[in-house]
């Protein structure tokens, strides 16, 4: 029995000994960001182009409604064929609209483009940041607990996926 217990006793100690705790932190992105100068510049400007483009829209709408009520009003008055001109050019202007909605505020528009020029080199300062503080402090994991992001940083030794991907050959 005594055999038993100690042979127990060395597979415990020796098991406690080959696991490590991982070392996990968590940090809000967008309470960092947010409290940089840098960061409130960049979105202060990009909150500038924005108002002045969203105006340039709210104007072309206005010319649009002035056309379609001037259209309206004058409907009896007009032939058929400058009732077709007129919604012709209300149907362009209606287009031209959309398309600079979509050139300046689209997925790929030139806000978007933009953000990135502006915002990018802030938030990889920050994220270079983050990475070296957990190495320095010796973190494994670092998760965002304020945005979307997720995880911030892993120790690439518990990164797996290269094994995984050797399973499937």
């Amino acid at each position: 029995m005594k055999k038993l217990a100690l042979v127990f006793a060395l597979m415990s100690m020796t098991f406690l000994g080959s696991v490590q705790a991982q070392r996990i932190a968590c940090v809000d992105v967008v309470q960092i960001l947010e409290s940089m100068e840098d960061y409130q510049a960049a979105q202060k400007e990009l909150d500038q182009i924005a108002t002045q483009w969203k105006q340039q829209v709210d104007q072309m709408r206005d010319e649009i409604r002035g056309l379609y009520n001037k259209y309206q009003s004058e409907l009896v008055l007009l032939s058929d064929d400058a009732k077709l001109a007129r919604e012709d050019e209300i149907m362009r202007k209606e287009k031209e609209m959309r398309d600079f909605q979509k050139k300046k505020f689209g997925p790929e528009g030139a806000l978007f483009k933009k953000r990135q020029e502006l915002v990018r080199p802030i938030q990889d300062k920050v994220y270079n940041a983050i990475e070296a503080y957990a190495e320095k402090k010796g973190y494994d994991f670092i998760f965002d607990k304020g945005g979307s992001a997720g995880l911030l940083f892993t120790n690439p030794r518990y990164d797996k996926t290269s094994e995984v991907k050797s399973t499937l050959k």
